[in-house]
């Protein structure tokens, strides 16, 4: 019975002496206000990429024998059905096209400037946020780093208000808020950062892909066949 005893204030006494694990709440409460900028941060981090990503997503859905079908309705001479096909797929490759087969019969350098202008019209369209997720993805670390600023200026205020008398509590707050931050600040722009680029690379291969069917199209427009390789002389 004084062997149960004791083993049961030996567990006791480990379970105090066992230090309280800090939640995630609890570590960004340490942090300070800043940590509401870097949430504030992320969320418009977040917003961005799901936005920019469903957009572009949507974009390059398109049919892949969508240009044939154009440039066999083309041959045929059934503009109004090219037309109506481009209308009915929703995307800035149809938008593209649609504009250049309203435009038949004008001198082809009329014709590719004013595609042009509607491609770039369609991409900044798709790039609409992407300046502020790449704000996000350098801002962030600065943010994190003034939080750190802010915490080693509180650690050496507490301990010269202390004099002498200095305790590691003294410094505790000011290197929570420190490292905290400088956490958070990396993590929200390490996410903005990798999730900029990688819409970039999305981006440009929707560009490509506007590229190709604009000059299928003035390839048809001048006659050429595309398929084959052979021009019209």
């Amino acid at each position: 019975m004084l062997t149960l005893l004791q083993v049961n204030s030996e567990v006791l006494i480990q379970e105090a002496a066992a230090p309280e694990k800090m939640s995630l709440i609890k570590m960004a409460v340490a942090g300070g206000w800043l940590m509401l900028v870097l949430l504030a941060l992320s969320i418009v981090a977040v917003y961005i990429l799901g936005s920019r990503w469903w957009a572009i997503r949507q974009a390059l859905k398109i049919d892949p024998h969508f240009m044939d079908n154009i440039r066999g309705l083309l041959r045929e001479g059934k503009t109004q059905a090219a037309l109506a096909l481009c209308r009915d797929t929703q995307s800035p490759i149809a938008r593209l096209i649609e504009k250049g087969i309203r435009m038949q019969g004008r001198p082809l350098q009329d014709i590719q400037a004013a595609v042009e202008n509607t491609g770039n019209i369609e991409v900044s369209k798709i790039e609409k946020g992407m300046p502020m997720l790449a704000t996000v993805a350098g801002g962030a670390p600065m943010v994190g780093f003034l939080g750190t600023v802010a915490g080693m200026i509180q650690a050496f205020y507490n301990m010269a208000r202390a004099g002498s008398n200095i305790d590691i509590t003294l410094l505790s707050d000011g290197i929570y808020t420190a490292m905290v931050t400088t956490v958070g600040g990396l993590i929200v722009g390490i996410i903005a950062y990798f999730g900029y680029n990688w819409l970039t690379a999305r981006i440009d291969d929707l560009v490509f892909k506007m590229d190709s069917a604009v000059i299928s199209l003035m390839d048809i427009f001048n006659g050429q066949d595309s398929t084959d390789g052979k021009k019209e002389i």
